[in-house]
């Protein structure tokens, strides 16, 4: 997939769209994406399994976008697979701001921000949702490669251990982002901007997505945040566990950057460091009642 290639799909499917300026996007792991114009994006997708993914956005992400307090890349248009690129491939709308892997998030208020995309977002999932791929939390922790790069490796294992032995999420499904991570979210001026890459989009336990309360937010960060997102203890519980696994996720990709490894993400590595820090800091006290 070249620029070339994109202006001649544009061409053929969206004229009217075709000669704004096209600027690609570095990163990105499932698709590629451009930046078309000031204020739309082009995504295509790498992998076969991408494709479900990107058809899964574009049914669900316009009617969960309208009621989310964030900017959200919400699907405009549907590339069709044709001769030229056997993969359907999607213009959507693009959110402003640095992702938080190049700007982590830095103000208080971006807790009450998150609480609040969370709570809007954290509805009733129809019953033809997609199903989370993660609805439960894994017997194994796994990343065993990383667990000689991590500090206090006992008491990290002991949250994930915690979290698995606590009571399942009883409650009916609720729509989940899937996959909040600081590639995923973005920033201006230190303060949450957006929320992007909604591959993941499904129905499941809202304790997957209450994790980034450890992975995204300052210091500090989560107590405020569960303050104004209230849940059980074994909401906490299980949320912690989805926060280890996560930050464990971000210090191997950062491991795989410091060597070179394709796909490797160097700056990933001192944000799950950091989210392992929070959570050791003993944030679990931030639980409250279920309101």
């Amino acid at each position: 997939m070249d620029q070339d290639l994109v202006r001649t799909l544009m061409a053929e499917q969206f004229p009217d769209l075709a000669e704004l300026e096209l600027k690609e996007v570095i990163g990105g792991w499932g698709n590629q994406m451009w930046r078309l114009g000031n204020d739309l994006a082009v995504r295509m997708p790498r992998f076969d399994p991408a494709v479900e993914l990107l058809e899964r956005e574009h049914r669900w992400v316009p009617e969960l976008a309208a009621r989310l307090p964030l900017p959200v890349p919400v699907p405009q248009r549907r590339g069709v697979p044709s001769e030229r690129f056997q993969k359907t491939w999607l213009i959507t709308t693009w959110v402003h701001g640095e992702p938080a892997d190049r700007m982590p998030v830095s103000t208080a208020q971006s807790a009450d921000l998150l609480a609040d995309f969370l709570l809007a977002l954290h509805t009733e999932a129809p019953a033809d949702a997609p199903v989370s791929e993660r609805g439960t939390l894994p017997p194994d922790l796994g990343f065993p490669d990383v667990h000689e790069h991590v500090d206090q490796l006992d008491e990290v294992l002991a949250i994930w251990e915690d979290a698995v032995a606590a009571p399942p999420w009883e409650g009916a499904p609720v729509w989940l982002h899937g996959d909040l991570h600081p590639a995923n979210v973005v920033v201006a001026d230190g303060t949450l901007a957006g929320v992007i890459d909604f591959e993941e989009v499904s129905a499941g336990d809202p304790a997957n997505d209450l994790a980034a309360a450890w992975i995204l937010l300052p210091d500090g960060g989560a107590q405020r945040f569960f303050e104004r997102y209230p849940v059980d203890e074994a909401t906490v519980r299980r949320a912690r566990g989805w926060a280890v696994q996560r930050a464990m996720f971000l210090i191997a990709m950062g491991i795989n950057g410091d060597l070179g490894k394709p796909g490797g993400k160097p700056a990933w590595g001192p944000a799950g460091r950091a989210a392992l820090a929070r959570l050791l800091a003993g944030q679990s006290s931030c639980s409250r009642t279920m309101g």
